[in-house]
């Protein structure tokens, strides 16, 4: 009997987090923060809307860039600058537009992410250190103490700094508890620097707040744009911005049904189109003679790899390397113009990258020996296609970009440098961890680490 009760007490306790963590739970928490983000926005409606991925992507529909800046940059007693991830973009762009906005959001009760700690810009003119007000003294001081050590890694990694000191740069952090007086907001080209909006969309309580209206009642979820997979199912922020009204209207019991019926809609359209649509085993074709590239973001790296065509045409590329998990295609005259390779993510294979590089740098070498431009593409041209890219820049290119001069013996120090170099021309680049420990295994000495 004590068994059984303890099983209907589980029974019970799941069944309620099943309820909490529903899909109209977790969708309307994130349209109620976008009326927040809209009535920021509106404050300087001149500055650029900018989403870090992959959260802040849910909290508007006209974001105008992306950004990626991790929560573990922003740990407590996270002493470690990660000159992999220094979003080259937007200090250019905060430059032209005179700031910009960067959204994200948190779920542990927490004022502002991780991520928006600390934010490292080299400037020449205000030295001293911005930090939120919650930093400790303590924290601050350690941070001080290291921002010389930090500086000489930006300098060694051979970022751009001109780029980062073309302006000053200086965040200031927004959020649900922030008060502003309306009729006090200045004019954003009257400050003497140039300002990076940090804004934290999540009510800071950190708590579930149990809310209603005269229709419905719902359960409000902080940040739960970061954990998409647990209860998106299928619908991505671009599709839920596409329905906003009616899924919101839709309420906790259509919701579910709902988001089915335009997630299914969204797959037969795209299959249609020969476009990537895992439900169904329907290939890519080509129509009326063109080759069809569907959900590819080709990415640039200055004159080694040209990616400058739009992706449902490639007649301005001589040859294409096809790393995404399904099959395109394409129609080339020239003998060994096309390689498909498909790779799946370093979390489903720890080895599929690995254990393809080698047929892929022979087939880069053959072509850019023959003066070839060559295309890299996979899923979203942000992981797999940029350690490819990496690949074939430190195989076949010296330090100086001369072709056929590969490096050896490469060191992580010279990868690192080399994967700041391809970031600061594919800026939505985000390769995993386990997938560039694999380029390293293959340009170290051949073996995966």
């Amino acid at each position: 009997m004590e068994n059984d009760a303890k099983l209907s007490i589980y029974r019970a306790a799941r069944t309620i987090k099943r309820k909490d963590n529903s899909l109209y739970n977790a969708l309307r928490p994130i349209y109620d923060d976008s009326i927040f983000i809209g009535e920021v926005s509106q404050l300087w409606p001149q500055l650029p809307l900018v989403a870090n991925l992959r959260c802040g992507l849910w909290y508007s529909p006209k974001f105008h860039f992306t950004c990626y800046f991790k929560s573990t940059d922003g740990h407590t007693n996270n002493w470690y600058f990660n000159t992999s991830r220094l979003n080259f973009h937007i200090a250019p762009l905060a430059g032209q537009k005179g700031g910009c906005f960067i959204v994200d959001s948190t779920r542990r009760g927490k004022r502002f992410p991780d991520g928006f700690r600390y934010r490292r810009y080299s400037v020449d003119w205000d030295c001293s250190l911005h930090l939120p007000l919650w930093v400790s003294d303590m924290e601050k001081a350690a941070i001080e103490d290291r921002l010389e050590g930090w500086t000489k890694d930006l300098e060694a990694s051979g970022a751009d700094i001109a780029t980062f000191a073309s302006c000053l740069l200086r965040p200031l952090w927004i959020s649900q508890r922030t008060v502003i007086w309306i009729n006090e907001v200045p004019d954003y080209d009257s400050w003497d620097f140039t300002p990076i909006i940090l804004v934290s969309t999540s009510s800071p309580s950190g708590v579930t707040q149990h809310r209603m209206t005269s229709e419905f009642s719902w359960n409000y979820i902080p940040g739960v744009g970061d954990d998409e997979e647990s209860w998106a199912r299928g619908l991505s922020p671009k599709l839920f911005w596409n329905h906003p009204y009616d899924l919101i209207s839709a309420g906790p019991d259509s919701c579910n049904q709902k988001v089915a019926d335009i997630v299914e809609k969204d797959r037969v359209y795209r299959a249609q189109r020969g476009q990537n649509a895992p439900q169904t085993t329907a290939k890519p074709s080509v129509s009326g003679g063109s080759p069809n590239l569907p959900c590819l973001e080709p990415q640039l790296c200055s004159d080694i790899f040209r990616a400058s065509i739009p992706t449902e045409h490639a007649s301005n590329v001589d040859c294409i390397l096809n790393c995404d998990q399904w099959p395109i295609s394409v129609h080339h005259q020239k003998a060994g113009a096309h390689l498909f390779l498909p790779i799946v993510n370093s979390k489903m294979g720890r080895f599929s990258l690995f254990d393809n590089l080698s047929s892929a740098v022979t087939f880069a070498h053959s072509n850019l020996t023959k003066g070839r431009t060559l295309l890299i593409c996979c899923h979203d041209g942000e992981d797999i296609s940029v350690c490819f890219c990496l690949a074939f820049l430190i195989s076949l290119f010296d330090d100086e970009g001369s072709f056929d001069g590969g490096e050896t013996g490469i060191t992580k120090y010279e990868m690192r440098r080399r994967l700041v170099y391809i970031c600061k021309f594919a800026i939505k680049a985000r390769p995993s961890r386990g997938n560039l420990k694999q380029v390293f295994g293959f340009l170290s000495n051949g073996k995966s680490t």
